[in-house]
């Protein structure tokens, strides 16, 4: 069975933008929810401050965008790759 890899890259993408935006509003609520997670992310996005402030949930959530989509074109793209090499010799 072969993965659709855009569809896929598409729900990653969602995904992880989606908890990024979540975590980030959530954040804003109640300054110390998600602080380490948002710490953690801010680790590994240049630009992005894990800041209570509504442009840093933006910036957050686009670099999350970006990222889960690259993440699930790689994914579904190695997926489909491993499952036409095993799905052969198991024939």
């Amino acid at each position: 069975m072969k993965l659709n890899v855009l569809a896929f890259a598409v729900a990653a993408a969602l995904l992880w933008s989606g908890a990024i935006f979540l975590v980030g509003i959530a954040n804003l609520i109640w300054p110390s929810y998600g602080v380490f997670f948002l710490e953690l992310v801010a680790s590994v996005y240049p630009g992005y401050h894990a800041a209570p402030e509504f442009g840093s949930v933006i910036i957050g959530t686009l670099y999350g965008l970006v990222d889960g989509l690259i993440a699930g074109l790689i994914f579904g793209w190695l997926y489909n790759l491993l499952a036409g090499c095993f799905s052969k010799t198991a024939a």
